[in-house]
């Protein structure tokens, strides 16, 4: 009979330890799949010292991070105490438990805490908090340790084998989880000094440009002056301050632009307007540069409406790029016509010149900011290789697309531009382009 209740007794207390330890399991289970969905650096620190109090069956958890630059341990987080507080008080290696262990690189179990010399009583003293035993095991990435998961004063007997395995599991994906949270917040630090800059960078061009423009605009009308009552001896100087000026404002008005490329829909106020009437409008700005070179400078618009949705303003930028660029490459004495057209999939602008043309491997390229086909060392044609970046940029803002075609060097080259009619109609991508 004695034999059969010790039997029994034992069968029940294998049964409850095969349920406790599946209830770790599953707690460790449950552990990583948080860890491994949370970047917040404060909850997944606050759920670490929570799970593993509890997991442990212990009166507290603390969380000690490296600090590379003063070469310490510091608290990130530990149960009931203020993180704030506890984060001033540096641990030292040399002369503390949580420094042995991270120097050591092993885990440690100390049940006798009154005499162990290690013990660092400063953090007791400062939080009135009496530890009676410890466990601690390291943080490691791979290789790299990076601070130290300690578990306080075990509730029922003393700290062993099992809670070492169980605290290490516990660091092993806490180390991960917490180096994914701080390379997000360098991440989003970093993302957000570079908008910082990014905005002064804005805010310096839009001031620059603006400061430049208005004595420019003087030199510009002085220029042609000269240039139309100029006696011959003076002119050709005349002709050249006149040239340099405009290829000036083409570049002012680059930098002008600049934050189209990056336009949101906040900054783009659509109306019904008549292409025509915006192409009209970037045909006059060009003609003067274009004549100074002595083009033939030609346009043709039907006389029905063709009716957009547009910023006016934007649009018409886009087509003056365009056609500044075909005026800048097409050498003195060409031909440059600007089409305005219907077309299956909406208005259809062409800008077609007699210039340099462009071989096959360039046509797309010539849209990227900055980007110019011929090399910087040996430029010819000037400009900061923005304007049809800006507007690829502004064509797409209006749900249309851009592209070019040519037949190859010295042959000229033709560029279009779709965007949908006012009626709603959008690009269905019958042709070929950006």
């Amino acid at each position: 009979m004695v034999q059969l209740k010790n039997a029994t007794g034992e069968l029940v207390d294998q049964y409850v330890e095969q349920k406790r330890m599946l209830g770790q399991f599953a707690r460790l289970v449950e552990i990583s799949l948080t860890l491994n969905s949370t970047l917040d650096p404060n909850r997944l620190l606050n759920f670490i010292i929570d799970t593993g109090t509890d997991i442990l069956e212990c009166e507290g958890v603390s969380v000690l991070l490296y600090n590379e630059k003063t070469g310490e341990l510091r608290f990130a987080a530990s149960t009931g105490s203020d993180p704030e507080e506890l984060a001033k008080i540096p641990v030292p290696l040399d002369s503390s438990i949580a420094g042995a262990i991270f120097q050591l690189d092993r885990p440690e179990i100390i049940n006798e805490m009154e005499t162990n010399p290690q013990h660092f009583q400063e953090v007791g003293k400062k939080t009135q908090f009496v530890t009676r035993n410890l466990v601690g095991v390291p943080m490691k990435i791979g290789e790299k340790t990076i601070g130290v998961l300690e578990g306080v004063n075990k509730r029922l007997g003393e700290f062993t084998k099992e809670d070492v395995d169980i605290l290490s599991v516990i660091a092993s994906q806490a180390a991960v989880a917490i180096n994914n949270a701080r390379l997000l917040q360098s991440l989003q630090t970093a993302y957000d000094e570079l908008a910082q800059l990014d905005r002064k960078k804005s805010d310096f061009i839009a001031i620059a440009s603006h400061e430049l423009r208005i004595p420019l605009n003087t030199v510009l009308g002085y220029a042609e002056i000269l240039r139309e009552d100029a006696p011959p001896e003076l002119a050709q100087y005349a002709e050249r301050l006149s040239r340099a000026s405009l290829q000036l404002r083409a570049l002012v008005d680059d930098m002008t632009n600049m934050n189209l490329l990056s336009a949101g829909t906040n900054e783009f106020t659509p109306t019904r307007l008549a292409i025509q009437r915006i192409a009209a409008e970037a045909y006059k700005e060009a003609e003067t540069a274009a004549k100074q070179r002595g083009h033939t400078y030609n346009i043709r618009l039907p006389k029905t409406p063709i009716e957009v949705n547009a910023d006016g303003e934007k649009l018409k930028r886009a087509i003056l790029n365009v056609l500044n660029n075909a005026v800048r490459f097409t050498p003195n004495g060409g031909v440059i016509n600007l089409v305005v057209t219907t077309h299956p999939e909406g208005a259809l602008v062409a800008v077609q010149d007699t210039g340099i043309g462009l071989p096959a491997q360039e046509l797309e390229r010539i849209f990227d900011e900055f980007y110019q086909v011929e090399g910087h060392m040996t430029r010819a044609y000037g400009g900061m290789g923005l304007g049809l970046a800006i507007s690829r940029a502004v064509v797409r803002l209006h749900g249309g697309r851009i592209w070019a075609e040519s037949e190859g060097p010295d042959k000229g080259s033709v560029f279009y531009i779709i965007v949908p009619l006012a009626d709603g109609r959008r690009p269905t991508g019958q042709l070929t382009g950006s």
